[in-house]
């Protein structure tokens, strides 16, 4: 991936080595976090019980950082930079304004308006206060667990999350929340799924804008497809327990999301992205 000499976002807010504040999320947000944390397969035990502890590092204790998390920092910058150049364009030629998330850095846990949340539930966007959350030790897990590894795979987990922030301009994500409400939590799993679906099919979008500027390279999007398929649901229950649950999927299984996330860049075209009105998505 060509990003060095890219222009670097100004909206990233540098959180690695505060404490997170000693709180227990509750309501509606902390179902947030459990529901898109389960993206990249944390178990929502793990979050529960992270809640009441305190950051391994005291609050307001800086938190040395070494070269190669200096260069993930320029790095998801001029992702993020990207992601808002595309965004604002398509926002414009629809008649609507962009308005850009913030994308915080933190290590082992963080508050933010959807609850506090630690690193086991992996990147996350908060509806919330529009920020999406992310502790760079998910990426040397996407490489050694998820058996995903390269920058651009590295770029579609920051594309997703920022799909799900473009889902929460366009009303998306409150439909969808309104609706559950009112689901049995199967029916609520099978709109999760086409939620997140969605989310990568903007990934993909993205993805196409980017590859027209030239900032792919041979088999980035080879990175960000294996990578798209290591998250599916059947992946990676069939990883953690030998079998798979289809009732239990939350966010698709691999070939759904690969699937999804190569018609959005084949098309390059948002309205090709309903996955709420496909027979099966």
């Amino acid at each position: 991936m060509r990003w060095r000499g890219g222009r670097e976002s100004s909206n990233i807010e540098d959180r690695r080595g505060i404490g997170g504040r000693v709180a227990i999320g509750g309501g509606l947000g902390t179902i947030v976090i459990l529901v898109i944390a389960l993206l990249f397969g944390a178990d929502p035990r793990q979050l529960l019980e992270q809640l009441p502890q305190q950051s391994s590092n005291p609050a307001g204790t800086a938190r040395q950082t070494n070269p190669e998390e200096e260069e993930l920092k320029r790095f998801v910058s001029v992702v993020l930079g990207s992601t808002e150049d595309v965004w604002k364009d398509i926002f414009q030629r629809m008649g609507q304004q962009y308005r850009e998330p913030t994308l915080v850095l933190f290590n082992d846990q963080v508050d933010s308006a959807c609850g506090v949340a630690g690193s086991a539930v992996g990147p996350f966007y908060c509806p919330g206060d529009e920020k999406l959350y992310l502790d760079f030790a998910f990426f040397r897990e996407l490489e050694s667990r998820f058996a995903a590894p390269g920058d651009f795979a590295e770029a579609y987990v920051i594309a997703h999350e920022v799909g799900h922030h473009v889902q929460n301009l366009l009303g998306t994500m409150d439909k969808v929340n309104a609706a559950q409400r009112r689901m049995s939590r199967e029916q609520a799993n099978q709109l999760s799924i086409r939620l997140e679906l969605q989310a990568d099919f903007l990934a993909g979008v993205w993805a196409r804008y980017a590859q027209q500027k030239g900032i792919l390279e041979p088999g980035d999007l080879e990175e960000a497809l294996n990578a798209a398929s290591a998250v599916g649901d059947d992946r990676l229950q069939r990883q953690a327990q030998g079998y798979v649950v289809p009732d239990s999927f939350t966010h698709g299984t691999s070939a759904q999301r690969i699937r999804w996330f190569r018609k959005g860049f084949d098309t390059g075209d948002i309205r090709q992205g309903d996955t709420f009105n496909t027979p099966a998505p």
